[in-house]
């Protein structure tokens, strides 16, 4: 496979920045948990026995949806619960399939768990869910934060916006709830949620954003409806940091940040993660945006990503780093927020020198996010170190790294650690150029994202791959 930096890379490229300024959406995966929503809430909406078919193929032979490491848990419980519904609503003729799915689905739930991963939401949609179908919640779960939610939502109380994204574990309550504002016709990016807040039929705007979505995969719809900032931002940033250049994007950008910074897309509220990383790439087009706004989510020991969040993100203050660093190097406020930062990554890190974060389930995500923040503020320091041999020494047999199995997003995260973190290590060289094969050879992108289940920003995905490819290129 070739080393060198071809005209196809260039046309992919230019394809993969023209479609990111065209596409009002962005590219998302389908999701099981969210089509399976949709499955149980709304039958009359378009597309109904795609999305049957859809939940039903993508079972896996062990009865399970979704991925393992109990990845497979919440996408599971919404199939099942989805698929029981069509049972009782008697739609289908040949119920056979349909009934043995859910038997083999709920085998899979009864095996006895002691925690979830953090996804999205989880400590809401799964006590919903799992008492909705009769199992026996994780050991580490319980009802309480569900139904303070519900409290809330039935004495008209606000309810954090973030919440919103999750409305549809409120049941009942959620439907047209006073208290939820649907932006564009959705509510808070989730298809799930817009459709129990609507509740039945109607003529609000909202059906036919849905009918959108779900005729945009057959019937499946997106984990996470409109990525129209975090993918932009995300894209220009892997892409800048390997010396290519991204037209077109700045305006959007720009217009992204308010007050309390940027969201991830229209209708969400505004995070540290996505606030940092629009404006590191801002700063990388030259065209630098209002950083000050990134103090409103400074605590104590670390940037929280949203107000009241349960558990802080490596990534979101490895983004902060890089943001801080873009702008203000040298200034005594930010000399202590890079103190500050350092010391809450170095205790994050594991002894292996490996990174977890609550947005990705790779910790090759995390890893490179951390390594490469602490090495543009600090240069190769003893964590930086750790990260880069804890990278070098689980590469595959066949070039690539990953979690479950070898991807091209891993891999590429992997190269670009390897090749802006440690370029004159002769190792980190070989193994980024054992890479390029494989990188060459798949573009398959596997959902390792976090939402209320596991997604694929699939832009960002292959820009991270041409940003690795091309970092190989100038090192062959």
């Amino acid at each position: 496979m070739p080393t060198s930096w071809t005209e196809h890379d260039d046309r992919a490229v230019s394809d993969l920045v023209a479609a990111v300024c065209s596409d009002p959406l962005g590219q998302v995966s389908p999701s099981v948990y969210e089509t399976a929503r949709l499955l149980s809430s709304s039958p009359w909406l378009d597309g109904h026995l795609e999305r049957l078919e859809f939940v039903l193929t993508s079972q896996h032979a062990d009865g399970s949806w979704g991925a393992p490491d109990g990845y497979e848990y919440v996408p599971t419980l919404s199939a099942v619960e989805a698929l029981s519904a069509v049972l009782r609503r008697e739609e289908v003729r040949d119920r056979e399939p349909v009934q043995r799915a859910v038997e083999r689905g709920m085998a899979v739930l009864r095996q006895p768990r002691v925690s979830i991963p953090d996804t999205i939401a989880a400590e809401l949609v799964v006590p919903w869910l799992a008492g909705s179908i009769g199992v026996d919640l994780p050991g580490s779960m319980d009802y309480r934060a569900l139904m303070g939610l519900r409290a809330r939502v039935r004495s008209g109380q606000p309810i954090p916006e973030k919440a919103w994204h999750s409305l549809e574990a409120l049941g009942g309550d959620a439907r047209q709830a006073a208290v939820v504002r649907p932006v564009n016709g959705v509510v808070c990016g989730s298809a799930a949620a817009t459709a129990a807040w609507l509740g039945e039929r109607s003529e609000h705007e909202a059906v036919g954003v849905l009918q959108h979505l779900q005729s945009l995969d057959k019937g499946a719809v997106r984990g996470i409806s409109c990525i129209n900032v975090f993918e932009p931002a995300w894209v220009v940033a892997l892409l800048t940091d390997a010396g290519i250049q991204v037209p077109g994007l700045t305006e959007r950008l720009t217009a992204a940040v308010g007050p309390s910074g940027a969201p991830a897309s229209t209708g969400l509220p505004a995070d540290a993660d996505d606030t940092a990383v629009v404006l590191y790439a801002l700063a990388r087009l030259g065209a630098p945006g209002p950083i000050d706004v990134l103090w409103n989510y400074e605590a104590d020991d670390y940037f929280v990503c949203f107000p009241d969040e349960q558990t802080p993100s490596t990534s979101t203050n490895a983004h902060v780093l890089d943001a801080f660093g873009e702008y203000y190097a040298g200034q005594p406020r930010v000399g202590a927020v890079i103190a500050k930062i350092t010391a809450y990554l170095a205790s994050s890190q594991g002894a292996d020198g490996s990174w977890w974060d609550k947005w990705h389930a790779s910790p090759y995500y995390a890893t490179l996010c951390c390594a490469q923040a602490l090495f543009r503020t600090g240069g190769r320091t003893p964590m930086v170190s750790r990260a880069v041999e804890w990278v070098l020494g689980t590469q595959r047999s066949d070039g690539s790294w990953g979690r479950w199995g070898g991807t091209a997003e891993e891999t590429a995260y992997s190269v670009l650690l390897l090749l802006q973190c440690a370029p004159e290590n002769h190792r980190a060289r070989q193994a980024a150029l054992w890479a390029a094969g494989f990188l060459r050879s798949t573009d398959a992108h596997p959902p390792l994202w976090h939402d209320k289940d596991l997604y694929t920003p699939i832009a960002v995905v292959r820009a991270a791959r041409l940003a690795a490819l091309r970092l190989i290129s100038e090192w062959a």
